[in-house]
Order: structure tokens, then C-alpha cells, then sequence
């Protein structure tokens, strides 16, 4: 418990800092300087899986800004299917979200998805795609983060992929273990004998998502290079970040 409390009591920035420069060692000096100004102003968490950084950039997950929206009083969102410019047969779906700061100030936000714009590995859930980016989009322009979410990012270009797939696994620790991002995953539980439950708990958490197989590639494996690095240099934080899902799970028991 006195660990839990060391953490919890760490200066953001510092924290910060200190988790990216393990997850990302070849992170830039400017990367770093936008990392502190988030740190600072929106009190996002590396850790905690509210920013991820991917391809040089940094992005907030949807996570991340349902917790900017509790620390600051949020009144209130509301999602509705935006009928008339959704086409469910081509599982073409819009979504408009609001976000009420109070009860007279409020945001208005939109989010759009289809087979086109959303990974192959969430085919068939774009409705809850677009759900969630509609709200993150009206949380963003509720509270004035500037940086896109990570949820709204579309599919990577046919070319992109293709190339992409003639290039070797990256490592999340060292090595995959295995073609598969999944077993990469199993075999870090093994190895440092997780509560498989809980890490699903963080990890649908940690990608901003309801169900992890809503999770694009690139987020899973954010999540699995996060959890490799994080085993690896301090297993017992890892569990009291792991053991914070208990209660969710007790009470959905």
C-alpha cells in the first residue's frame, strides 16, 4: 500500500518523463517539451494510458479525456445516431455527441465510421467506433486539447500496410515471442504470473475502448510494449496498477 501511495503521490512530469523515456528510448527533446506541457496543464498519465505516442506524434485516448472530464465536473454527454448520413447496410454510421459542462454551456462533437476508415480488426463494431469519436471530439473541443485522440486516427493507407507487412515484428521487450501481438501478450502473463482478468481490465482501459477487440493493432501493441517494460523494471507497481480493477471486478460480480 506504501508503494500504491509513492506513486500515486509522483510528480506527473517527472513520472512522465521517466515512463516514456523507458517505453520510447528514442524519444526527441521536442517530443519530451510537448510531453511536459500535457503533463502540466491536462495532468494526462503515460502510465495510466492516457497518452500514447505513435509515429513521432502524441495522441490522448478516450480514456484519458473521460478523466479530464471527471476531474473538471463534467455535467453530462449524450450520443445520438445521426440518421439521416448513416447507411447501416454499408455499416456507414455518424454520431453526434454532446458534452455539457454545466447546464448552459455545452459541445457539440461528430464522429464518423466505416469498413474504410476503422482497422480490419474492428470490422463489424463501427458503430461504436463512431460512438467514441463523437465524444472524444466533444470533449476535445469542450475542455481545449489541441491534440487529436488517438480512437479518431483512421485506417493506415493499403500501400502503407503492405509495406508495412514485409517488414519484421517489432519487439515489445526484446522480442515478440511469436508472430502474434496475442501471444506476445500470454506470454508475458506467464512469465510474470499476471491475473489474466486484470489485464484485460487495464488494457481495454488503457486503449480507450469497451471490449479490447475494439482496440486497433497499434494500440494493442502500445499496450503489450507498455506492459513488457513495466513487468520487467517494477512488477510490484505493475500489480497495484493491476489490483485497481479489482473492485470493478467485485462489483460487477
Amino acid at each position: 500500500m506504501q508503494h500504491c501511495a509513492a506513486i500515486r503521490k509522483a510528480n506527473p512530469i517527472r513520472q512522465n518523463t521517466r515512463t516514456v523515456k523507458k517505453l520510447y528510448p528514442h524519444v526527441t527533446d521536442s517530443q519530451l517539451i510537448i510531453l511536459r506541457e500535457l503533463s502540466r496543464t491536462l495532468r494526462l498519465s503515460v502510465q495510466n494510458g492516457d497518452l500514447i505516442m505513435l509515429d513521432g506524434s502524441w495522441y490522448v485516448t478516450h480514456s484519458g479525456l473521460l478523466r479530464i472530464a471527471q476531474r473538471r465536473r463534467c455535467s453530462g454527454i449524450k450520443t445520438e445516431l445521426a440518421e439521416s448520413v448513416s447507411n447501416p447496410r454499408e455499416s456507414l454510421w455518424v454520431f453526434k455527441a454532446t458534452v455539457f459542462k454545466s447546464e448552459s454551456q455545452y459541445f457539440v462533437g461528430y464522429g464518423d465510421a466505416d469498413p474504410s476508415n476503422v482497422s480490419p480488426l474492428v470490422h463489424g463494431a463501427e458503430m461504436r467506433v463512431a460512438e467514441t469519436r463523437a465524444v472524444n471530439r466533444a470533449l476535445r473541443k469542450a475542455y481545449g486539447i489541441g491534440i487529436c485522440s488517438i480512437e479518431e486516427i483512421g485506417s493506415v493507407p493499403e500501400q502503407s500496410e503492405r509495406q508495412a507487412s514485409k517488414r519484421p515484428p517489432k519487439p515489445a521487450n526484446g522480442n515478440y515471442g511469436g508472430p502474434k501481438v496475442r501471444d506476445r501478450l500470454c506470454q508475458l502473463i506467464r512469465q510474470h504470473q499476471l491475473d489474466p482478468s486484470l489485464v484485460k481490465s487495464y488494457a481495454t482501459d488503457f486503449c480507450g475502448v469497451k471490449i479490447l477487440r475494439e482496440a486497433t493493432r497499434q494500440q494493442v501493441e502500445a499496450f503489450v510494449a507498455h506492459l513488457a517494460d513495466w513487468a520487467e523494471k517494477d512488477r510490484n507497481a505493475l500489480l497495484c496498477q493491476l489490483n485497481s480493477y479489482l473492485s470493478a471486478k467485485e462489483g460487477a460480480a
